[in-house]
C-alpha cells in the first residue's frame, strides 16, 4: 500500500525557511558593512548562523528522539527564533548584535535536521521524491533574493533587521502545519549510534560535509561583498544569488532520475569535483560576467546534489530510531564546524587577500573532500567487487 506524503506542509516549510536565508545569505553582509563593522566582525555576526548549527542540533536531535516528538520542538523554537531576531534591529551596537543572533540563530537551527528526518522518513520509500519537496526551500530562496535586492534599492538596506525578521514570522504560521512524524520503534535492538558515528564509511561522509561546508564558508560571508566591489549592482547580485539556486532547484527536481542512474556515493563525488571548479572560478574570474553565471550554475552540483546525496546516505547508515540526531550531525559537521570555520578564517583572510585568497582556500578544500570520497565512498557495488 502507497503511503501519501503530506506534500504541501513540508514544501510550505521549505519554502518559508530557505525565504529567510535568501535575505540573510546575499544581503545581510552587505547591511553589516552599511553599519561600518570590519571584515572580522561581519564574518563573526555572519558565522553565528552557522556557528549555532555546531551546538544546537545535537541537543535538538537528541531530545526529539528522546520524546520521539518533533513538531513541538519545530513550533516553540520558531517562535522564539523570530522573537529574538526582532530585537537585532533596534541597535546597531555590535555586541547587542551579537547577543540576539546568537540566540535567534540557537533557536532557529533546531527546526530544519527535525523537519529533513521527518521528510526523509516519509518519503523512504522513494528517496527520490525527498528532493522534489526540498526544491521549494530553493524555490523561496530564489524569491526573496530576487526581490530583496530590488527592494534594498527602491527603499534602504537599513530596513533589512525587519524584513527577514518577517519571514521568520513565516515560519513559525508554517511550522504549525508541518505533521508529527513518530519514528518506528525497531523490532530488533539496532547498533549504538557510537557504533555507527565510528565506522570508516560514516567518518568519511561527514569529513566531505565537513570539507564541502568549510568551501562555502567564505561564500556566504563575502560573495555579495566581493561583487559589489567588483562592480555589480545590488539587484545584479540578488539575480546571482537566484541563479545558483535555480541551478540548485533544477537539481533536486532531477535528483529521482539521477539516484536511478547513479550512487550516492557517485553523485557526492561529482559534487565535490563540481566545487573544486566552483570556487577556483570565483578566486580567478568574478569579474568577468559570464564566468560568474557559469560559478553559480555549479550550485546546483555543490549544494543540491551534495545534499540530496548525503541526506540519502544518511537514511542508509543510520537506524530509524537515530535519523533525527544523525540529521544533527550532519548539520554539525557541515553547516556548523565547516561553515563557521571556513567563514571565520576568511574574515582573517579577507583584508589580505580578498576574493583570490577566500575563494583559493575554498578550492583547496573541495579539493581535500574529493580525496576522501575516492578513498573512502564507495557504492554497496564497489565494495562488493573489492
Amino acid at each position: 500500500m502507497k503511503t501519501s506524503v503530506p506534500f504541501a506542509p513540508l514544501a510550505a516549510f521549505y519554502f518559508c525557511y530557505f525565504a529567510f536565508f535568501g535575505l540573510f545569505s546575499p544581503f545581510w553582509g552587505l547591511y553589516l558593512e552599511s553599519l561600518s563593522f570590519s571584515p572580522w566582525q561581519i564574518s563573526l555576526l555572519m558565522s553565528l548562523s552557522t556557528l549555532a548549527r555546531i551546538a544546537a542540533p545535537g541537543l535538538w536531535g537528541w531530545l526529539a528522539d528522546h520524546m520521539r516528538r518533533r513538531r513541538p520542538i519545530v513550533i516553540g523554537t520558531s517562535i522564539v527564533s523570530a522573537a529574538a531576531f526582532a530585537m537585532v534591529g533596534l541597535s546597531p551596537v555590535f555586541w547587542w548584535m551579537f547577543a540576539f543572533l546568537a540566540l535567534s540563530h540557537f533557536f532557529w537551527a533546531a527546526a530544519l535536521p527535525l523537519v529533513e528526518a521527518s521528510s526523509a522518513h516519509l518519503t523512504r520509500a522513494s528517496p527520490g521524491r525527498y528532493s522534489r519537496i526540498r526544491l521549494w526551500g530553493s524555490i523561496g530562496f530564489v524569491v526573496t533574493s530576487v526581490a530583496g535586492g530590488y527592494l534594498f534599492d527602491w527603499l534602504s538596506i537599513a530596513i533589512m533587521p525587519w524584513v527577514v525578521t518577517a519571514t521568520l514570522v513565516l515560519i513559525v504560521f508554517a511550522a504549525l502545519a508541518v505533521p508529527d512524524v513518530v519514528p518506528e520503534r525497531a523490532a530488533e535492538a539496532s547498533l549504538p549510534i557510537m557504533a555507527t558515528l565510528r565506522q570508516p564509511v560514516v567518518l568519511a561522509l561527514f569529513g566531505c560535509c565537513f570539507l564541502m561546508a568549510y568551501a562555502h564558508g567564505p561564500y556566504y560571508v563575502f560573495y555579495s561583498i566581493a561583487l559589489k566591489n567588483a562592480g555589480y549592482a545590488r539587484d545584479s547580485i540578488g539575480w546571482l544569488w537566484a541563479i545558483g539556486v535555480m541551478a540548485e532547484v533544477a537539481a533536486f527536481w532531477f535528483m529521482p532520475r539521477l539516484m536511478r542512474s547513479a550512487s550516492a556515493e557517485r553523485l557526492m563525488l561529482v559534487s565535490l569535483l563540481a566545487a573544486v571548479v566552483r570556487f577556483a572560478l570565483l578566486a580567478l574570474a568574478l569579474q568577468t560576467a559570464a564566468l560568474a553565471v557559469l560559478a553559480q550554475l555549479l550550485h546546483g552540483l555543490t549544494f543540491g546534489v551534495h545534499h540530496a546525496a548525503a541526506v540519502a546516505l544518511l537514511h542508509r547508515y543510520f537506524a530509524p530510531a537515530h535519523q533525527a540526531r544523525a540529521q544533527g550531525f550532519y548539520i554539525i559537521a557541515g553547516f556548523g564546524l565547516g561553515g563557521s570555520s571556513g567563514g571565520l578564517i576568511s574574515g582573517l583572510l579577507w583584508p589580505m587577500g580578498g576574493a583570490l585568497a577566500v575563494f583559493g582556500m575554498s578550492t583547496l578544500a573541495a579539493l581535500g573532500g574529493v580525496i576522501l570520497a575516492l578513498l573512502f565512498l564507495r557504492s554497496p557495488k564497489q565494495a562488493a567487487a573489492v
